[in-house]
């Protein structure tokens, strides 16, 4: 489930586990098994404690604490940083306009980051809010309760977009347009916007619809289309947000890794 190529870029990313001298117990398992644990987790939607054992990932819960001890360093998100500076080298990141949108997801757990939904009758859940590029590719994800508004996501989610390297000069991080739909349509927010350098493109309440905008956003559609293809991203599971997130940040580091060669436009 992990080639070689991807594994060469996560593994110097992982921190080194010192091993006690004085009663060391058992010798931990390899990371790059573990790791093919939670990405099977991930794909399938199964349960941790389910995780079968003959397939050589060690126990459900061992994956469980890797993958948050390696989203507490930081190795997800530093990965997705790797992997954008390798499309942007390579003429595949499109930065010319950014696109965002979010999606409501159950949370039959419960847990911080989730309220009472409005559009799944009162019941609890969680947002997944994104930004992409002119293509489709995730800069960033955040995660909120499904009760909050959309355009409380706006300015945090174009915060979160990373400093973009690959090439000579400085890093890219601000796209030159955002584009977004009616629920994000204040003048407040247009203005914030504007301060940063960046041509909001949002569509105004109460116009008639056919305004031709769609054919730009339709992407970021795309992209969320391709987190919830992870079984493990439709439904929340986890009550801690932070194993959630961490779970969002590796999806979208798979989709920058199998990123299709053909760009859409």
């Amino acid at each position: 489930m992990v080639d070689d190529e991807l594994w060469s870029r996560i593994e110097p990313l992982l921190p080194v586990r010192q091993r006690r001298h004085r009663h060391p117990g058992r010798k931990a398992l390899d990371d790059r098994k573990v790791l093919c644990g939670i990405l099977f987790v991930l794909y399938t939607g199964i349960r941790w404690e389910w995780l079968p054992a003959e397939l050589g990932f060690g126990s459900g819960m061992t994956c469980w604490r890797r993958l948050r001890d390696w989203n507490n360093a930081g190795v997800w998100q530093r990965l997705h940083e790797v992997l954008l500076a390798e499309l942007w080298a390579a003429d595949r990141l499109d930065m010319s306009r950014a696109v965002i949108d979010s999606s409501h997801v159950r949370a039959l757990k419960g847990g911080f980051q989730t309220g009472r939904s409005p559009v799944d009758r009162g019941r609890p859940g969680s947002k997944h809010h994104v930004i992409c590029d002119a293509t489709g590719i995730p800069l960033a994800v955040t995660l909120t309760g499904g009760n909050r508004n959309d355009i409380t996501q706006l300015m945090p989610l174009l915060k979160a977009v990373p400093p973009i390297r690959g090439k000579r000069g400085r890093p890219r991080q601000r796209p030159r347009e955002i584009y977004a739909d009616r629920g994000y349509d204040h003048d407040c927010y247009r203005r914030q916007v504007r301060a940063k350098g960046i041509r909001p493109v949002i569509a105004r309440r109460g116009t008639e619809h056919g305004s031709g905008l769609g054919t730009k956003r339709w992407v970021v559609e795309q992209t969320i289309a391709l987190l919830h293809w992870f079984s493990r991203l439709r439904i929340r599971w986890e009550i801690r947000d932070d194993i959630h997130e961490a779970f969002l940040k590796l999806a979208c580091s798979l989709i920058c890794w199998r990123r299709p060669q053909t760009a859409f436009r």
